[in-house]
């Protein structure tokens, strides 16, 4: 069985005291390994949440974007100095959470680009992540690059991007991270970019077309899980939808997220779990008879 996550921001849109304690103890309940706690303005207790992961037996997964202000893909020193800075400091607070896995748009941005990349951004944008590699790899931390859709970056749209960016880091604890929502809009199926990745995928995000309950909009589930056990794939997949009955001030906006797609995120949260490991379930039967039939 794969680990299978979801985002903080199905119950809470910070992370206070309290808010911590419903975010973790609502995911056990709804039948999950893993959260995963978005470090847009982290306002945090960490020593509190690493108990709260402990007294619950909660793995935990950190992700960000990066603002315009501070990017590492700018031209502008003092815009790259800052975008580190915060990047570290993710890095940081996922070794003192316990986690092992930072991802997200790290390379630049969460943001629509008035142009596209300049060559002094990729090449600003390159050098950073060279840098944060060897950070995260002394703290034991894996990066992973999440490939999102062309309204919320300039650099990584597609797997192929993502890989050819991981070519030039040559850094084995950064992968590729993709997300079916970004996937929809950009890829030309959900097949041939999880072969692309192979080994190299380190972590996914299961989303819907309409970021509500899975199956409601238009995304093939199943070719993507059958891609998935087609590799071989024994990661993180983490589920992740957006509503705006849940408000997390600079990340829903950064999102769009405008319209109520669910009030209920209990009911959202058991219904997307079982979805996960009934399409995964199907898909591995599936594969496993295949290749008992080659044999």
């Amino acid at each position: 069985m794969n680990t299978l996550g979801i985002h903080a921001l199905v119950w809470a849109g910070d992370f206070t005291s309290a808010s911590a304690r419903k975010v973790i103890e609502s995911s056990k309940r709804a039948g999950y390994d893993l959260v995963e706690l978005s470090l847009h303005a982290p306002v945090m207790d960490i020593a509190l949440t690493r108990d709260l992961l402990q007294e619950f037996d909660m793995q935990i997964a950190c992700s960000r974007g990066l603002s315009l202000a501070a990017d590492i893909s700018s031209e502008d020193p003092e815009c790259v100095r800052r975008g580190i800075a915060k990047l570290q400091e993710g890095i940081t607070m996922t070794a003192q959470l316990g986690g092992n896995y930072f991802g997200g748009v790290l390379y630049g941005a969460l943001a629509k680009y008035p142009g596209p990349l300049t060559e002094k951004g990729r090449y600003n944008a390159m050098e950073s992540m060279k840098r944060m590699a060897d950070v995260a790899a002394a703290k034991g931390i894996t990066l992973g690059l999440e490939v999102v859709n062309r309204y919320e970056s300039n650099q990584l749209n597609t797997a192929l991007q993502a890989l050819e960016m991981l070519d030039k880091l040559n850094a084995p604890g950064v992968k590729v991270h993709l997300d079916t929502y970004h996937m929809n809009i950009e890829e030309t199926d959900f097949l041939q970019p999880v072969l692309a990745c192979g080994a190299r995928l380190g972590y996914v995000h299961i989303g819907e077309s309409n970021r509500g309950y899975l199956g409601s909009g238009t995304i093939d589930f199943p070719e993507f899980f059958r891609a998935l056990a087609s590799i071989g794939y024994e990661g993180v997949i983490t589920f992740e939808s957006f509503s705006s009955a849940v408000v997390n001030h600079d990340l829903s906006n950064t999102l769009a997220v405008w319209r109520n797609l669910w009030s209920d995120g209990m009911d959202l949260a058991k219904h997307a779990r079982q979805f996960i490991a009934d399409g995964m379930g199907n898909a591995r039967k599936a594969s496993n008879v295949s290749n008992a039939s080659n044999a």
